[in-house]
C-alpha cells in the first residue's frame, strides 16, 4: 500500500515519554501530513469494504473515526482516525494532531489485540480538547477489545490489561448506498420520471446516471468523523435542452444539498441536507 496520507520517510526518530515505556516515536522534521476531508482514505480501497461476517470473527480492519478516548469526546485540531490494513499488519491514521502509524497484532480467539513500533510526525499540537499524548497513551494501553453494531454504523471499544474502556471508535458501512436507484421524490415532492436515476459506486467514490434528460456523473466522498455524513460534489452534465417540467435542475441542487445517507429498507434510502429535511427519496431499481 502507498502510504499516501503518512509521511514515508522517517530518518530522525526520538523517543516520545508516555510513561515507562511508551511505543510512539516522533520524527524530529518532517512535516505533518493531515487530510482535510478523509478524501484520500475514502478513495483507497485496499481496506475499505467490512462486513458484519467479518465483524462476526472479529477481524479488524478499515477505517474507523475515534469517538471517545475513556469517557471524553475524541476532538482534536483534525479529525482523528484509524486505518487497519490487515494484509500489512499495520495501522495508519491521525491522532487528533499528528500523522500516525504503527504494526499491530489481534487473535480473535481471545479478543487481544496490541500496537508497537509506532511513530509519529512532529508538529506543536493544541492543549485543547483530547490531546495527540492522550489518544497515543490510550493506544499504548490497549491490550483486548470488542464490537457491536448500531444501525449502519460498526462500533470498535479498546480496554487495558484491567478491562477498561480507554477508546472507542466508529466505523461507517455505506455499502447500502451501492448499486442503482430511481428518484420517486425531490424535497418531499413526488416525481415520476422514469428515466431519472442514479449509480452509486462507494468503493470507487463515483456516482453516474441520468438527470431525466442529461447524462450526469460526480463523485461521492463520506465524513467518517459523522455518521451517515457523505457529499456528492463535482456533479457534471450533458447540456442537451429539456423540457421545464423535466426537473434536472431540482435534482441536481438536491444531490449537492445532499448531506446524510439513511436507509429506510433494502430498496429505500433517504437523503437529507444539513438541516434534517429529506431532499431527495431514492428507490433501488438493481444492485450494482
Amino acid at each position: 500500500m502507498k502510504n499516501k496520507f503518512i509521511i514515508a520517510s522517517f530518518a530522525a526518530v526520538s523517543i516520545l515519554t508516555l510513561g515507562s515505556c511508551s511505543l510512539f516515536h516522533k520524527t524530529e522534521k518532517a512535516p505533518a501530513v493531515l487530510p482535510t476531508d478523509r478524501e484520500q482514505i475514502q478513495k483507497d480501497k485496499t481496506a475499505k469494504t467490512y462486513t458484519p461476517e467479518e465483524l462476526a470473527k472479529g477481524v479488524v480492519r478499515g477505517d474507523w473515526a475515534i469517538e471517545k478516548v475513556g469517557n471524553r469526546d475524541a476532538v482534536g485540531e483534525d479529525a482523528p482516525f484509524l486505518k487497519f490494513v490487515p494484509e500489512e499488519k499495520r495501522v495508519y491514521g491521525n491522532n487528533g494532531c499528528n500523522a500516525l502509524n504503527a504494526e499491530y497484532t489481534y487473535s480473535p480467539k481471545d479478543s487481544t489485540i496490541r500496537f508497537s513500533q509506532a511513530i509519529t510526525t512532529l508538529r506543536a499540537c493544541s492543549k485543547q480538547g483530547i490531546t495527540d499524548i492522550e489518544i497515543n497513551q490510550a493506544l499504548n494501553a490497549t491490550r483486548f477489545y470488542s464490537w457491536e453494531q448500531k444501525d449502519s454504523q460498526y462500533y470498535l471499544y479498546f480496554y487495558d490489561s484491567s478491562h477498561r474502556n480507554v477508546m472507542t471508535l466508529m466505523h461507517q458501512n455505506f455499502q447500502f448506498l451501492n448499486g442503482t436507484w430511481g428518484v420517486t421524490a425531490i424535497n418531499e415532492n413526488p416525481v415520476n420520471v422514469p428515466d431519472m436515476k442514479i449509480v452509486i459506486d462507494v468503493d470507487e467514490g463515483k456516482l453516474h446516471g441520468n438527470t431525466g434528460c442529461n447524462i450526469m456523473n460526480g463523485n461521492f466522498t463520506t465524513d467518517m468523523g459523522t455518521a451517515n455524513s457523505i457529499s456528492f460534489q463535482k456533479i457534471i452534465t450533458t447540456r442537451m435542452a429539456c423540457p421545464d417540467d423535466s426537473h434536472e435542475t431540482e435534482f441536481v441542487v438536491a444531490l449537492e444539498d445532499a448531506a446524510y445517507a439513511r436507509p429506510i429498507s433494502p430498496t429505500k434510502v433517504l437523503l437529507l441536507d444539513n438541516s434534517g429535511k429529506v431532499v431527495l427519496e431514492l428507490q433501488r431499481t438493481s444492485d450494482k
